[in-house]
């Protein structure tokens, strides 16, 4: 249920604005990176301090501040100091239980996106809010632990491949944006890969190992969907141009990052209909099979009727009964039971039963 609810109960009572970390505490150290970059010069650095950060923000080249660690809310208080970020902004960039979202705040857009990817070991989605803010020069980013997607973005950076070098901030924070949702695709062939093997399953061996996989599965879908539906919104308002940060060149590459969006969430969806579908072929097999058992057990008891009857008979124990003393009464009705035994099978097998 934590990967669902974030608890928050420590931020009760507490003003608006007040910043307070809410969360798992996913890395010791808190990591700040420094990018800045023009079309013509390049350098990058792990700062030691949040100051070296502060004479980046009136720079004519394009700077990128990525924080990685949430929970020493000094730094970003720091930070958002500096920047003119409103205290609301602050307040949720630590508290990691956000929706996706925009929001305006003119002179800066405050962005929350969920980035994810697939734990091998735990067999499950790895979630992580990413906090993104775009100002006029600069990006700033924030994230819980270390290590991203952005590994082809900083590579595209620093050997000035395409055309990042050339662009402006809201470029770099498209490419951001568009690194985690082009990462979802991987997801979803993991998860895909899994969807098929289960399928497969089901039509061998419908136990209740499969039942468990088919509920895990389902939640692990009804996350990724939680994830990943907002996401639309927040991308159809970018899209639409309404702030000054965004160039209208870079509008046209928005509308790609939307379309890539929503075909995730349709595959999405597609997967979560397959294993419905797939929960009731698992009861139609175990219902089927349970039929299957009922069949044999009834034709059984059928057989036995007729034999329970003729050894009934001879069990009464009455005085005077002719086939008592006839010598070959015992296997006489012997053959009698086993003729009524074939007869049966005889008539079940064309009638199909069998």
């Amino acid at each position: 249920m934590a990967r669902f609810i974030r608890r928050g109960g420590q931020k009760a009572g507490l003003s608006p604005g007040t910043i307070v970390h809410v969360g798992e505490v996913k890395t010791e150290r808190v990591k700040i990176s420094l990018v800045d970059y023009d079309e013509s010069s390049f350098q990058e650095r792990e700062a030691s301090t949040i100051k070296e950060c502060f004479p980046f923000k009136d720079k004519p080249t394009v700077t990128w501040i990525n924080v990685d660690g949430l929970h020493e809310v000094e730094i970003i208080e720091a930070l958002g100091k500096h920047f003119d970020l409103h205290p609301l902004v602050m307040e949720d960039i630590v508290h990691t239980g956000q929706r996706p979202k925009l929001e305006d705040y003119e002179n800066t857009l405050f962005i929350v996106l969920k980035m994810l990817r697939y734990d091998e070991v735990q067999d499950q989605i790895d979630e992580e809010q990413f906090s993104l803010i775009l100002g006029t020069n600069w990006v700033i980013s924030f994230q819980e632990k270390e290590g991203d997607v952005f590994d082809p973005l900083r590579d595209r950076i620093r050997n000035s491949k395409g055309r990042i070098r050339k662009m402006g901030a809201d470029y770099l924070a498209y490419s951001l944006v568009d690194a985690i949702v082009d990462n979802y695709f991987i997801l979803l062939e993991k998860l895909g890969d899994r969807v098929e093997a289960l399928g497969e399953k089901l039509v061998v061996h419908p136990g209740p190992k499969a039942l468990q996989e088919i509920h895990e599965l389902k939640r692990e879908f009804l996350f990724l969907r939680k994830s990943v539906w907002p996401l639309r919104e927040v991308i159809s308002g970018l899209q639409r141009g309404e702030s000054a940060l965004f160039e209208e060149h870079t509008l046209i590459y928005l509308r790609d990052v939307y379309d890539h969006t929503i075909q995730v969430i349709d595959t999405v969806e597609t997967f979560r209909d397959m294993i419905s579908g797939m929960l009731d072929i698992y009861l139609s097999s175990v219902s089927n099979r349970m039929n299957e058992v009922m069949k044999v057990l009834t034709i059984i008891a059928t057989i036995f009727i007729p034999l329970t009857f003729v050894a009934g008979i001879y069990g009464m124990n009455f005085q005077f009964m002719p086939e008592l003393s006839w010598s070959w009464g015992y296997f006489g009705t012997l053959g009698v039971m086993g003729l009524a035994v074939v007869g049966m099978i005889i008539y079940f097998k064309r009638k199909k039963w069998l």
